[in-house]
């Protein structure tokens, strides 16, 4: 499994960071994957919401994911960075439409959601994103739900900045097994928080 987590200015690190460990920490416990952290744009670096500069080796375009992550951050601010600037911008949204209707599964992180949502992908579809923006994803046609993480088969989308770490969790229980993702539970010292809602079947 060939996972991407896009990075743009003004990403939260820990949305991009914490899903990049939890999925690295799952190949070297036997998990077939690799997990790359890459831009849409032609840059080397990006600098996040909290001013620390992310080393970028590859555009999306150079990678043939099946699973692509889109971290949020600054939602709320409104600003000239971050996870508004980008779907005011279009490029990434439009971009991860593109590679769903390919048959590419997709994540958010976050406001990471809200770029899902600004792609359509979410429209009618139950998802979750940090709580400043839920009226937001609400008015974008999601059903939002109240979980932590929202799994929905090919989209999955988790709420606050931590969730990200919970998201990457169930992923991996759910593509490898409860063997590997407790050894990186163990491994991390982390224990993944709830609730999950899975749909079309009873939250876990």
């Amino acid at each position: 499994m060939d996972i991407a987590i896009v990075l743009f200015e003004g990403v939260d690190e820990l949305d991009a960071i914490a899903p990049f460990e939890v999925f690295d920490n799952a190949r070297d416990s036997g998990a077939d994957l690799t997990v790359t952290l890459c831009t849409v744009d032609d840059v080397d670096e990006v600098t996040a919401s909290h001013g620390v500069r992310i080393g970028v080796d590859h555009r999306l375009d150079e990678l043939s994911p099946d699973l692509v992550l889109v971290p949020g951050g600054q939602w709320a601010s409104r600003g000239e960075t971050g996870a508004w600037a980008e779907a005011e911008r279009g490029v990434i949204p439009e971009t991860i439409a593109d590679l769903y209707d390919e048959g590419v599964a997709v994540a958010g992180v976050c406001t990471g959601g809200m770029l899902l949502a600004r792609g359509r992908i979410t429209d009618g579809r139950p998802a979750i994103t940090h709580a400043s923006a839920k009226d937001d994803l609400r008015e974008s046609g999601a059903e939002v739900v109240d979980a932590r993480v929202v799994d929905d088969g090919d989209v999955v989308t988790a709420g606050g900045v931590t969730s990200g770490l919970d998201l990457a969790f169930h992923v991996v229980r759910r593509e490898f097994g409860d063997e590997i993702a407790d050894a990186v539970a163990t491994r991390m010292e982390y224990e993944p928080r709830g609730p999950v809602h899975v749909a079309g079947a009873d939250a876990a």
